[in-house]
């Protein structure tokens, strides 16, 4: 997908039926239905076309399901890009991590249903899909990694926590909001608050000796 097309999924633009259209209507299905229940037939159906004309644009689901999970992860990247660097100079590891968390939550829970198909489908695709999607997915990766090495540096993380571990606990537990989260019990603002608060300050209080 294009830059354009990346930054208006951003934005919650819609753009007509063509080829970002078409992946629009195949994000939505394969967030509420998963990889397996959702046909090239269905998606047609859902976006207004006629089945053949999907290959105007895409040779196959797997090219669309491709499409879907990288604009997944460059959407929640930009987010949480902008979120950080949006901040005054100055601006400390602990404050970034508050906005990144918010980001990634609002991306995933408020504004992309890329973001969120992402996240439920990747474990069901294809092998060679997964690998496909692997260099944009490791970018993102890295960009936490940057932040939370940061963020040790800074003495707001203890020295010895490996980073890579903590970043897969940190998204693992970010993305399994989808399976929970309810906006009528609250937003993904404050849930991004608490857990920002969690991983910074621990649960347990602490007495003194």
């Amino acid at each position: 997908m294009s830059e354009l097309a990346v930054k208006q999924v951003s934005q919650g633009v819609r753009s007509p039926v063509g080829r970002e259209g078409v992946l629009d209507v195949a994000a939505k299905l394969f967030r509420e239905q998963g990889y397996g229940s959702v046909s090239l037939r269905k998606i047609a159906e859902a976006a207004g076309i006629k089945a053949g004309s999907l290959y105007y644009h895409f040779g196959s689901k797997d090219e669309i399901v491709a499409a879907v999970l990288d604009v997944g992860i460059q959407v929640v990247h930009d987010s949480m890009r902008q979120a950080v660097s949006a901040l005054p100079e100055g601006t400390g590891a602990e404050a970034s991590l508050h906005a990144a968390i918010g980001a990634h939550l609002r991306a995933l829970l408020d504004v992309s249903d890329y973001t969120s198909a992402n996240v439920r489908i990747f474990g069901q695709v294809p092998q060679s899909v997964r690998d496909a999607n692997l260099p944009t997915r490791r970018a993102y990766e890295a960009e936490w990694d940057a932040l939370l090495s940061r963020l040790q540096q800074e003495g707001a993380l203890k020295s010895d926590v490996d980073i890579r571990h903590l970043r897969l606990m940190l998204i693992g537990a970010l993305n399994a909001t989808l399976d929970w989260f309810d906006p009528a019990r609250g937003s993904a603002e404050a849930l991004s608050r608490t857990y920002a608060d969690v991983f910074l300050n621990g649960i347990l209080e602490r007495q003194d000796t």
